[in-house]
């Protein structure tokens, strides 16, 4: 192996850490205000348990909020230890990453509005596919 490869390559994964720090510090400490603001009886009264409602509600939060999926999956694990379901967390996570509310002024911009709002119906709709899907897959094994 070439030691300057091995020195570049070591270089780009220091900086890929130094660069994702930030948004694990972020996260971090935006999961301990959520779990000190919000208590867990408001999780209790939010989710009822029913497949289709939870996997609403958590798709539709997901979508509202914006994220890449490493900060999902610490607030998905921290939603499941509040007694959130597994349904609600895997919608929440699915449109989390791929439904874009926020977002949807810049990328109609870069790719039309038409384009954009058919793909955010569609990401929307399918995170509840995936979740019942997914959900259902975890009970079987």
């Amino acid at each position: 192996m070439d030691s300057q490869k091995i020195k570049k390559a070591n270089k780009a994964a220091l900086n890929g850490i130094k660069g994702i720090l930030p948004i694990i510090f972020g996260v971090l400490l935006l999961v301990s205000i959520i779990t000190v603001l919000i208590p867990t009886s408001f999780y209790e009264n939010l989710f009822t348990g029913n497949i289709f409602l939870d996997s609403l509600i958590g798709d539709l939060i997901g979508s509202l909020m914006l994220g890449n999926p490493i900060t999902s999956y610490v607030l998905g694990s921290e939603f499941l230890d509040n007694g959130v379901s597994l349904i609600a967390v895997t919608a929440f996570m699915v449109a989390w990453v791929t439904v874009g509310v926020i977002q949807s002024p810049v990328e109609s911009e870069a790719l039309g509005k038409r384009f954009t709002i058919f793909r955010n119906i569609s990401a929307f709709f399918m995170a509840i596919v995936t979740a019942i899907i997914t959900v259902f897959l975890v009970g079987i094994l």
